[in-house]
């Protein structure tokens, strides 16, 4: 396996704490949550002790969650904005709109050459560029993969919308991986996104790639 692939899966095995959905894994061993302190009284272990890296067959365990991961995270891009906060709006100083020039600057990006390589109309882009559209949570984790943003950006641009990398959803772990560690080629993206079967984020293919891709499956 190559060696971004295997330091994405010992990240995801230390920071995914579905625990619902890892407890029912086959083979999955309840570790002791209680113990008894020096001082005789009973003492809960922090919850991080039931996530994959704490399990002797992790290795197996992660590959059971892979095989029946789907991605049933919200696919459309944009929301209509409330009307209450319509009038809102234009005193807020830390709405998306008003945070994503910067944040595009910052990545040398501008607002036409970011939505060129999302999945989304030009119309519903131009409209949430202005701000009178809300983009999804997932439209902002495409873009700050697609632009290659720095962790703190996206952090701040996913707050702007009350969202944030949620360690209880496979797809925010695996992007929050990719951004804090740069991982910014696109095959290298592609990879790790398909590694956990994660195919709603709306990033717009080049066609050259999806030949190659193609190809390969021949």
């Amino acid at each position: 396996m190559e060696s971004y692939l295997a330091a994405l899966d010992e990240y995801f095995c230390a920071r995914y704490s579905d625990y619902v959905k890892l407890s029912a894994l086959e083979g999955y061993e309840m570790p002791e949550v209680l113990y008894v302190a020096k001082d005789g009284n009973i003492v809960r272990r922090d919850p991080s002790v039931m996530r994959l890296t704490g399990q002797a067959k992790r290795e197996e365990l992660l590959a059971r969650l892979k095989k029946n991961a789907g991605d049933v995270n919200f696919t459309f891009g944009y929301a209509f904005i409330p009307f209450s906060d319509k009038f809102k709006n234009p005193l807020r100083k830390g709405t998306f709109s008003k945070l994503l020039p910067a944040a595009l600057h910052a990545c040398g990006e501008t607002a036409e050459s970011a939505g060129e390589k999302l999945e989304i109309e030009p119309r519903f882009w131009k409209k949430i560029v202005k701000g009178s559209l809300y983009p999804e949570k997932n439209l902002i984790l495409a873009l700050a993969l697609v632009c290659a943003m720095p962790i703190k950006i996206a952090t701040e641009l996913l707050a702007s919308r009350g969202f944030f990398f949620d360690p209880e959803n496979v797809r925010d772990v695996v992007v929050e991986y990719l951004l804090q560690n740069g991982v910014t080629n696109p095959a290298m993206r592609d990879r790790c996104l398909a590694e956990y079967n994660l195919t709603s984020l709306p990033i717009r293919r080049n066609p050259a790639e999806e030949k190659e891709e193609a190809h390969e499956d021949l």
